[in-house]
């Protein structure tokens, strides 16, 4: 029962608002609602921009513009999670009796992606010190290296799927390697998170729901047994640390410390899987960027951003009014939600001259929002992008006659956007 009322809180009340307002006319529901949108979103933004910088909905607010973006994501007037204490009593008290400790997914406080501080400032601090620019350019030796076992691997072989074989395998053994965990737990880690990955996503039906509920709960019932195995061997990695703290205005709880622990693992590798893939694609298919980089190795940072800004990973994020405020010169409500398309503000011709082109030379590509902005903004930005720049460069250099060996398939989420598979001729 507590599972189907989660569902019908989370996904299934949204479903059915969504559809209504769909048949209205409503943008944004139906963006949700239409499969046709997941495989390229961009046109879809164009035109919300082209409406205006905020566009008023039936259920939400949304925005492709990025000042207005930039605004939400910066500003104090919005939160990143809804505000429990403000719910009516009764919803209040469904909403925490539905939610589920062996369930707890991305979107599910206390993850550090919804809450505010003093919490959030608390869980940040305690793992910020691992993921600063410093600390991060101190792992390149070990990400080479990690990249460089895998690039042996695939040596032999003419073809690969280059997500599961590569682009997949490097990031989760380097934050596997922050987190402490075992290499023979890497592969249900990884399997386990593609599997809970549209957890980010709303609107879910009861069958996709099953699934990603399922995959989470394993996901949980695994991070158990990794903390406890920790508290038995502690090594001198992050997780190690937090379960060992003693300190009591710092120690975490078990619940906190799951919830910390799994966001830094899931997200230390979701994001970084779609970036290398998505960055492949681009190269391949500009091949005078490509030829650009290989000339002037210099230019590999340049090409992650542009990467990042022109098929960001994560492609939307959502906020919720604090108070009654004005944004773009209209009102929104206090508890009133913004849905910020950040894959859109990425592509707006007046921050990004000539917005659709890949060029590994454009000289903000840093500037866009993929990361998001403001107290939220990626802990792990610095680490995702030493690791696309590690992992593209050293790709290249091994098969320099690299090509795409058939169309592949993207993911099926919305909020995460990348390849499920990506075939690929290593060799002429």
């Amino acid at each position: 029962m507590r599972t189907t009322l989660r569902w019908g809180l989370q996904h299934g009340a949204v479903r059915v608002a969504a559809s209504r307002a769909a048949r209205k006319g409503d943008l944004h529901a139906q963006f949700m609602m239409g499969e046709g949108y997941r495989a390229d979103p961009f046109p879809f933004y164009r035109q919300v921009r082209d409406r205006g910088p905020l566009v008023r909905g039936q259920l939400v607010h949304v925005t492709a513009s990025y000042d207005v973006v930039s605004q939400v994501l910066r500003g104090d007037d919005f939160r990143a999670g809804p505000d429990e204490d403000a719910m009516p009593s009764f919803l209040r008290g469904l909403v925490r009796w539905a939610r589920d400790p062996g369930a707890l997914g991305p979107i599910d406080p206390p993850s550090m992606l919804v809450v505010e501080p003093p919490d959030h400032t608390k869980y940040r601090r305690l793992v910020s010190k691992v993921f600063t620019a410093r600390a991060v350019a101190g792992m390149r030796p070990q990400v080479e290296t990690i990249a460089a076992g895998l690039l042996d691997r695939l040596a032999e072989r003419d073809t690969a799927d280059l997500v599961e074989d590569y682009a997949s395998r490097l990031p989760v053994a380097v934050i596997a390697q922050i987190l402490g965990v075992r290499p023979e737990d890497h592969a249900r880690v990884l399997r386990l998170g593609h599997l809970a990955a549209p957890s980010l996503d709303v609107g879910l039906s009861r069958r996709q729901f099953g699934v990603v509920d399922a995959a989470v709960r394993d996901f949980q019932s695994w991070l158990t047994g990794h903390i406890a195995h920790l508290r038995r061997e502690p090594g001198d990695d992050l997780l190690s640390q937090l379960v060992q703290l003693e300190d009591g205005g710092e120690r975490l709880d078990e619940v906190e410390l799951k919830a910390v622990a799994g966001l830094l693992l899931a997200a230390g590798f979701e994001t970084t899987v779609n970036l290398l893939g998505s960055a492949v694609v681009l190269l391949l298919q500009n091949p005078e960027q490509l030829a650009a980089v290989r000339a002037e190795p210099e230019l590999w940072p340049g090409a992650v951003d542009e990467a990042l800004r022109l098929e960001g990973p994560v492609q939307m994020t959502g906020r919720f009014a604090v108070r009654d405020t004005t944004l773009a010169d209209q009102p929104v409500g206090k508890g009133g939600i913004v849905v910020t398309y950040l894959g859109g503000a990425n592509r707006d011709p007046e921050v990004f001259p000539d917005p659709d082109a890949f060029d590994v030379r454009r000289p903000n590509a840093r500037d866009h929002l993929t990361f998001s902005a403001g107290r939220h903004f990626c802990i792990g930005a610095a680490l995702a992008r030493l690791e696309g720049e590690v992992g593209l460069r050293m790709l290249f250099e091994r098969f320099p006659d690299l090509q795409l060996a058939g169309d592949g398939e993207r993911r099926s989420t919305r909020v995460l956007r990348g390849w499920q598979s990506l075939p690929v001729r290593l060799r002429p």
